[in-house]
């Protein structure tokens, strides 16, 4: 008898074991302010054609997470309740689905996923296998997760929709912010003159990262100071996007990530103006990894917080204060997801 017992407790525990139906995640179930954000089980995403399920160690909080969250969103991203936000995500590939070549079951990756579709603050995501790349080498899930959001946005605006080059002078409006900071590394990385608006407190950070002049923004108005930039990056709008026209030079480019640029300016001042919002490309994920491993790039994180204090980083996120990135903590380093506060 005991010994049958042990050739079924033996034969139990070869088995592959079933993944649970439900996972823990942070939804909302109407718009609002911080405390719609709710911790509860949700069901567990499936992988279909093309798409890869992804087990989240780390999400990053973007301006976008608070944005969609309070509904100022809803007329351009189509969502239906209840919602699972975060859109920066690094993981390990739990299971792909049919017609996938690139990854398999274990590959350490990173992704920018689709902002229509749920997102990261939960314990899984499926991911289109078009907009996931292998993670850099050089860093960690945590922070990791601060990069594919932030870095495409940069990199998309300086050189997809600018096309910055070598030597040219490139304008970083809120340097030391998520996208800013990434921004001033990689106008650097290309070889171009950065200069960057900061406060005085983030001046060492950001000639740190390869900012050769930096402004600071409660002391002076950079438009008695910059003059004859190639490259306006706009990541505040209002006043300073208004401000900005006049230190481009004739052909440059105001590419602004909060406003479209009235085009009545751009064509007064011999320049173009464009709003960019960032777009999933796995590829791109790529280049930027091999940046990060050649050591030209990394994440600058203002702090790191389990999942369960998701509310804490929206508030922080929309006070517009934080310098670098919040990342929320989805996986423990002991393989346990984060248990909500209460």
């Amino acid at each position: 008898m005991t010994r049958t017992l042990e050739s079924i407790t033996k034969h139990i525990g070869a088995l592959p074991q079933m993944k649970s139906q439900t996972m823990k995640a942070i939804r909302i179930h109407n718009y609002g302010g911080p405390e719609v954000l709710q911790y509860e089980a949700a069901p567990c995403p499936k992988p279909g054609k093309g798409e890869v399920l992804i087990r989240v160690h780390a999400a990053g909080v973007n301006p976008i997470d608070w944005k969609v969250r309070a509904g100022y969103m809803k007329d351009f991203i189509a969502h239906s309740f209840p919602i699972i936000l975060g859109w920066d995500v690094s993981g390990v590939i739990e299971e792909v689905g049919p017609n996938v070549s690139r990854f398999k079951k274990g590959d350490e990756v990173y992704s920018l996923p689709d902002h229509t579709r749920n997102g990261a603050y939960g314990e899984y995501i499926v991911v289109r296998e078009s907009e996931v790349a292998l993670k850099p080498n050089a860093l960690h899930h945590v922070r990791a997760a601060a990069m594919p959001l932030a870095t495409l946005t940069a990199w998309q605006a300086l050189f997809d929709t600018a096309q910055l080059q070598p030597r040219q002078r490139v304008l970083i409006h809120g340097a030391a912010g998520g996208v800013g900071h990434f921004a001033v590394q990689l106008a650097k990385w290309k070889g171009a003159h950065v200069i960057g608006t900061a406060s005085a407190r983030n001046h060492e950070m950001l000639y740190e990262l390869g900012a050769d002049e930096l402004i600071d923004y409660t002391v002076l108005k950079f438009e008695s100071i910059v003059r004859d930039v190639d490259v306006v990056l706009d990541t505040i709008g209002g006043d300073t996007q208004e401000r900005s026209w006049q230190v481009l030079k004739k052909g440059g480019a105001l590419v602004s990530l909060v406003q479209q640029p009235s085009e009545n300016k751009a064509k007064e001042h011999g320049v173009r103006g464009i709003r960019l919002g960032a777009r999933a490309n796995g590829q791109e994920l790529v280049e930027i990894a091999k940046i990060v491993d050649a050591g030209k790039l990394a994440p600058v994180i203002d702090r790191i917080l389990p999942l369960s204090e998701a509310r804490r980083a929206h508030e922080l996120s929309q006070s517009g204060h934080t310098h670098g990135k919040i990342v929320l903590r989805v996986k423990n380093g002991n393989g346990t997801t984060e248990r909500m506060a209460r």
